[in-house]
């Protein structure tokens, strides 16, 4: 049988991205490395219509965004597609996703001025969490604990004077028991799933948390898979948390997932099961 034609958009070549090269080779399916860095694509004329799936696994939202948006208009299946990077990429579509399909998450306020910004975070009430729209990895995220706190944060990303800082995305706190939950589904299944353990207030393995292994249990499984078809489904990571009376929230769900440190913790090889779905997409063109 013919083997599909296979092609990974990449910024770098990390961990990951060198353990889904490896999935490649153990399943016989030859891939073409592409640097975000170097490609120029040329609008009026379609140069990778030889391909029938590219993986996509960059660092940067935007490269990602727009990659997707040509890729999927020239029709070439990609993993994830542009409508589900739009939706992960940003957490106002996010949570505007999941609230629509009646999936549990935090309280959330969207605000486009410091003074109507101010207002939500006191309807909330103390302590909140701050977070830019898009964003990753934990970074620019404020827990306010008071109002002194929230004038000052406000009036910094107002001086600070971007798009991405105009518009004010507020979450209640969930006071959870330090940890969170990440799980992995890969399609129509929760491959996965790890606790995030920290100290720290963000839990994310990037920011120094450390995994343990987490049991799939039927509600984090139907919530995980929810949350995905939510957002479009494919190869998506969720963030989960667990709010004092045992209730699972989702919290934001991931497109371009990090998983380096969940294989050996879960005992699964997620890297392959990425891999089979992304050689079923090719299948199914």
């Amino acid at each position: 049988m013919t083997q599909p034609n296979i092609a990974m958009l990449h910024s770098r070549v990390r961990v990951e991205e060198k353990l889904l090269i490896q999935a490649f080779a153990e399943h016989n399916a030859p891939v073409d490395l592409i640097d975000d860095r170097k490609i120029v694509f040329d609008l009026q004329g379609n140069g990778w219509g030889k391909y029938d799936v590219v993986l996509e696994r960059c660092v940067n939202h935007s490269r990602a965004l727009y990659a997707l948006r040509i890729l999927n208009d020239w029709g070439i299946p990609t993993v994830n597609t542009y409508e589900v990077a739009a939706i992960c990429g940003n957490k106002l579509e996010t949570t505007s996703a999941l609230v629509r399909e009646n999936i549990p998450v935090p309280r959330s306020k969207i605000a486009f001025t410091p003074e109507s910004a101010l207002q939500a975070i006191e309807e909330l009430g103390y302590p909140v969490v701050l977070k830019p729209a898009v964003g990753s990895w934990g970074r620019l995220l404020s827990k306010i604990n008071d109002r002194e706190a929230a004038e000052a944060i406000l009036e910094h990303k107002q001086v600070l004077g971007t798009y991405h800082h105009s518009i004010f995305y507020i979450q209640e706190y969930v006071h959870k028991p330090a940890r969170d939950i990440r799980s992995f589904v890969v399609g129509d299944e929760t491959v996965a799933a790890i606790y995030r353990y920290s100290d720290h207030w963000i839990t994310n393995t990037a920011r120094g948390g450390h995994a343990e292994n987490c049991p799939v249990t039927p509600e984090i499984d139907r919530l995980s898979r929810a949350a995905a078809k939510a957002v479009g489904g494919g190869v998506v990571a969720i963030d989960l948390l667990e709010t004092a009376a045992g209730e699972l929230l989702v919290n934001e769900v991931n497109y371009t997932m990090e998983f380096r440190n969940s294989i050996d913790t879960t005992g699964v090889n997620i890297p392959s099961r990425v891999v089979d779905y992304v050689l079923a997409v090719a299948k199914n063109r």
